[in-house]
Formats: C-alpha cells, structure tokens, sequence
C-alpha cells in the first residue's frame, strides 16, 4: 500500500508582531516554524496503516522553499519513507486553490492508493486544500477523519460533524480523506531517528503551469483596539431591548 501524505510547514506568532515593507506579509524574525499539528496526526495513521498492511510506503509531499523541508523531515523521523518538495516561491501564501494545483500532478504521479491530509493548517485555517486536490485529482474525498478502517479496497471513515455527531461513509480507494486531530496519538521521534531524517535526501521538484493565482494578499495589519465588551444583564426583555437599540445605531 502507498499512501501520501500532504503537510506543511506552518508559522505562529510570538508576543510582537511587525510586517514586511509591502504590507502583504509577516517579517520571518517575528515568526516561528513547526509542522502543522493536523499533519502530524495524518503522518501517524499513514504509518499505523502500513504497519497493518505489513508492507507499502508512506510518502510525505510538501509545497515551499527550503526551509519548509523542516517540517517533512520531522514526518520523516516519524518513519516515513521518503519525501517530495515542490518548490512553492512563486506561490502566493494563503492560497490553497494555487496549492493544491502544485500538489497534484505531484500526488497524482506517485498513484498512491490513499491520500491524507491534515483537516487545516494553524496558520490559514481554511481547510480547502485537502477538497481542492482530491477535485484536481478527480478522487473521492472524506472530510474531518476521526476514525478509518481498510478493508477489501474501501475506506470505512467515521467522520466529525457539527455538535459531536459521527457519520460514518465508505468510500472506494484511493481516495483523500482529511484528518483531524484526536484520530490518534503521533509519536515522537527517536534522536537516532531525527539525526537519520536530517541526512535523508527529499526530492526538490519544480511545480508546472499553475495558473492565475486563486487568491492574494492585499493587506496585513493589526486591528485597532475597540472600547470592549458591554455586558447586557441577565433580564431577557432588557438584552433584548438593548441589542435592538445597538442594531438601529449602526444602521443610522
């Protein structure tokens, strides 16, 4: 079984914050990097399905420059087998449509027999990667995984909906589930392992005609500071009567 596996390297933010002289993105100083926390819980179930299967490969896909090598070589000290990064320069950030056109012909070329990818990235939060590739690669998808089960080349998928409801859906192979977070525990790189993944090879390719960009940065800012929260009681008729004043001053 060959199964791929999409992650990212992500960047949080410390205390301070300050932008880049255009205003389009946040100066790398006030940044840290790690591999998206979804992506870890998608490389763990890759690895737990192999190791069922007894045999296969498990390959980590990433798109971006150097250093988002980082974060496939912690998937690699993880166990996975080898790792592909799409040169992602020319790739406006926050665009998950132009990123999964890069990762498909990519994906698409390895014939994996599942896709995974984490449900979201911490940074974006727009969860549409995963829905973009499995439509570019003309695949089934499965969203919010929290449980999956092969068998007879099918997926048994227990999926999350709103309010804590499951819905469980079987679904033909391959297909592109996402994963979310809780499915299981990822374990934890051995320092034999990390010093292994820091001299492993990742192949370094270069993305084909992706089209006009599907979404750009105009603006980063800080938002101003508001006067703060109004606390409206506990009468029912009073908040009520408060929220109606407050909608008919905005609207003057």
């Amino acid at each position: 079984m060959k199964i791929v596996v999409c992650v990212k390297q992500v960047a949080t933010l410390g205390d301070e914050v300050e932008f880049t002289d255009d205003e389009r993105d946040v100066d790398p100083d006030f940044l840290e990097f790690a591999i998206n926390e979804w992506d870890t819980y998608a490389t763990e179930e890759a690895l737990r399905m192999k190791e069922a299967a007894g045999d296969g490969e498990v390959v980590v896909v990433t798109v971006g420059d150097e250093d988002a090598e980082d974060a496939m070589r912690r998937a690699l000290a993880m166990g996975a087998d080898r790792g592909i990064r799409i040169s992602g320069d020319d790739i406006p950030p926050g665009d998950p449509i132009t990123t999964a056109r890069a990762l498909a012909p990519v994906v698409g070329g390895e014939s994996p027999d599942l896709v995974l990818c984490g449900v979201q990235s911490s940074d974006a939060v727009q969860g549409s990667t995963g829905a973009a590739l499995a439509e570019l690669l003309s695949l089934p998808r499965v969203a919010v995984a929290k449980n999956v089960e092969l068998q007879n080349g099918k997926a048994l998928v227990h999926r999350e909906l709103e309010g804590g409801l499951i819905d469980v859906t079987e679904v033909d192979l391959p297909a592109v589930l996402t994963i979310q977070t809780g499915i299981n525990e990822p374990r934890y790189a051995t320092l034999r392992a990390i010093k292994q993944a820091e001299q492993q090879d990742i192949d370094v390719v270069e993305p084909g005609d992706l089209g006009a960009p599907a979404a750009r940065v105009r603006r980063m800012f800080v938002p101003p500071k508001g006067e703060g929260a109004e606390l409206l009681g506990s009468d029912a008729s009073e908040i009520a009567g408060r929220i109606k004043t407050l909608v008919e001053e905005k609207l003057r």
